[in-house]
Formats: structure tokens, C-alpha cells, sequence
């Protein structure tokens, strides 16, 4: 490894974010700089876990690559979730549910928005294989109503939360259903998850850059343990500090969910938002609703199997208002995806969607 790529701010990050992690620990009396820069090498660090992961997603090649990019990011997830529910307790028994809603709202309406408002503002109309993407939006609207639309409604418990019974089924379906879509997506069926032309026919390829060399491989694999680490570890002692932060504002606990869902989906967004720029919207809308596959389809079965060490009930059922944000989402999608092509107009309604769940996150 060169000098110049060992100082890089993929090599460089992970490493001051563990040394500082090892600083801080066990994170009691910490000053305000020092959750400053704290939360800074945590943002960092979940940026730089995400790009060695694509390094060797890149290199391992498909169906693999995509599990190793999930699990990445469903890792961080679930750090922070579970790091956030063991020092928060009752106050936090809703932060899953919290964060998984969020994070199909920010996939659903601010990806598959913005990537759409981008594509047409810069060719006019933008074209994607509605087949591909169909089964994609099926595939959240299913995850979605098992995780956190059945719950509300179920009656073994008091509550909006599952049995353990029910629990066990949602985390199973919900792994079956997306190793499904793994294997549709990049063995079976690829063709119906590639870039499309104006015409319906599927679009040159990109140059890509050769994959990586066996010792960047394992520099990778190095850098993404030690970012993971540090990103479970960081997010533990910046939890007083966001909540705290939340309550000072006056936004709602729920609020952390959200917070937790943007930081983890911010490296898939600006991939979006970069191929919906190079006309491959079908990439763009793969990024959004894959990881919003990903996030219910891989975080649900991780938390059913935390609850062991979980003292307070798990609540994953949404309320009222959440409920009809969600169905309004999947309609709107379903008549976005359906012509296979979209102009800015789609792009606004689905961000229109995505401000109404800020605000309302912020003033439920």
C-alpha cells in the first residue's frame, strides 16, 4: 500500500475513529467538543464502512457482493438501535419501529424522489423497467405490512407489539423474502433489474473499473471490521448526547429514529442521486427500494434476536397517522413504477410525501 492511499480519508477515518473510541471509553463526563468531534468520526465512520464494503462487494462479484453491502449496512443499523434501546430504556421501546419507518419513507419518497426529480430535470423523462421495479415495491409493501402494520392490530398482546410467536414469524418471513429477492434480483432474473433506454431496451453497461486487487481485498475487509466496531462503539457513547439533543430542541424520541435512518441511508442517497445524473434511474430506484428491502428484510430478524437481552417489550406497531402515510406511499409508488417512466412531477409528489413525514415526525 502506497503512502498516498494509506492516507486517505477511507484508511485514515476508521482508524482515528477506533483510537478515539478507545479514548473515550466508557464515555462518562465527556465535554461538549468531545462529542463534537465524536459524532463527526461516527458519521465518517459509517461513510467509510459502506465504501470498503462496496470494495469488496466489487470484488466477490454477485449475489454475494449485495449481501456483503447489506449486512454492512445492517449492522450499523442495528448497532445503533440496540446501543440506543439498552441505554435509553422504556423511553426507547418504539426506536425500531422508529427507524425502520423512517428509513422507508427516506428510500420510498427522498431516494426514489430526488433520483426521479434529478433524472427529469436534466433529460426530461426518465425511463426504468417497471417489472424489476414492481417487484422491488412489492417486496417493501410486504416487509412493511409484516413488521409494522400487522402489530397494531394483532391481539395475543396488549399493545402494539408481537407475540414472541409472531415476532419469530415476522423475522423468518421477512429473511426468506429478501434472500428471495437477492437471488431474483442477481441470479434469476437480472436482466429485469438493469438500466433500461427511452425505447424499453436495456441500456450499454457503464465502464467499470476493474475490480480490486486481492490485497486491497483484505485492506478492505481490515478497514470495514474496524469502522463497524468503531461505529457500534461511537454510537453507544453519542446516545445520551442525541437524545439529549432531541429533547433540548423539543422533537419528539421518535425524532432519533429518523436521525439514525438518514445517517445510515446518506452514502446509498448520493449513489442514487449520481446514476439518476448518468441516466440509470433503474440503479437509482435499485439503491432506494433495496435498501429499504435490506433495512426490514435483515434489521427485523436482528432485533427479534436481541430481544433476548432486551428487558423492555419491543412496540413495532405503527400509529395512526404513520399508517397513513405508509399506504398513501405505496400507492403513489405503485402508480409511479407501473408506466415504467416518470417525469419531475412524480420526483415532487414523492418528496412532498417525505417533507409531510418530517414535519410530522417533528409536530406528530
Amino acid at each position: 500500500m502506497s503512502l498516498r492511499s494509506m492516507l486517505s480519508w477511507n484508511v485514515l477515518v476508521p482508524v482515528l475513529a477506533i483510537v478515539a473510541l478507545a479514548i473515550a471509553w466508557p464515555g462518562k463526563g465527556l465535554g461538549i467538543g468531545m462529542v463534537i468531534v465524536l459524532a463527526v468520526l461516527l458519521a465518517g465512520a459509517v461513510l467509510t464502512a459502506v465504501h470498503h464494503a462496496e470494495v469488496i462487494a466489487h470484488k466477490v462479484g454477485e449475489p454475494f457482493g449485495s449481501l456483503v453491502l447489506a449486512v454492512a449496512v445492517t449492522v450499523i443499523e442495528v448497532g445503533l438501535i440496540v446501543t440506543l434501546m439498552v441505554s435509553g430504556g422504556p423511553e426507547t421501546v418504539t426506536l425500531a419501529r422508529d427507524t425502520i419507518f423512517a428509513a422507508i419513507m427516506i428510500t420510498t419518497n427522498g431516494i426514489v424522489g430526488l433520483s426521479l426529480l434529478v433524472g427529469a430535470l436534466r433529460y426530461g423523462v426518465t425511463s426504468f423497467n417497471a417489472e424489476g421495479t414492481g417487484a422491488e415495491l412489492a417486496t417493501v409493501a410486504t416487509l412493511g405490512a409484516l413488521s409494522l402494520v400487522f402489530p397494531t392490530f394483532t391481539t395475543t398482546v396488549p399493545g402494539p407489539e408481537y407475540s414472541s410467536s409472531q415476532l419469530v414469524f415476522a423475522a423468518v418471513a421477512s429473511i426468506v423474502l429478501y434472500a428471495t429477492f437477492v437471488f431474483t434480483q442477481t441470479v434469476r432474473h437480472r436482466d429485469f433489474f438493469l438500466p433500461v433506454t427511452d425505447e424499453g431496451t436495456v441500456a450499454p453497461e457503464d465502464d467499470h473499473a476493474p475490480p480490486p486487487t486481492g490485497r486491497q481485498t483484505v485492506v478492505s475487509i481490515v478497514l470495514l471490521l474496524i469502522a463497524l466496531v468503531a461505529v457500534v462503539g461511537l454510537s453507544k457513547l453519542e446516545s445520551p448526547a442525541i437524545e439529549a439533543a432531541v429533547d433540548a430542541i423539543g422533537f419528539p424520541q421518535s425524532f432519533v429514529g429518523v436521525v439514525i435512518a438518514m445517517l445510515v441511508l446518506l452514502p446509498e442517497t448520493i449513489a442514487a442521486v449520481r446514476a439518476a445524473r448518468r441516466r440509470r434511474m433503474q440503479i437509482s430506484l435499485n439503491l432506494g427500494y433495496g435498501s429499504a428491502i435490506a433495512s426490514i428484510g435483515l434489521t427485523i430478524p436482528a432485533i427479534a434476536l436481541a430481544t433476548i437481552w432486551l428487558d423492555d417489550p419491543l412496540h413495532l406497531g405503527l400509529g395512526a397517522t404513520q399508517l397513513v402515510l405508509f399506504t398513501l406511499t405505496v400507492i403513489v409508488s405503485v402508480l409511479t413504477v407501473v408506466p415504467g417512466r416518470a417525469t419531475r412531477l412524480q420526483g415532487c409528489v414523492h418528496l412532498a410525501l417525505l417533507a409531510a413525514f418530517l414535519f410530522l415526525a417533528v409536530n406528530p
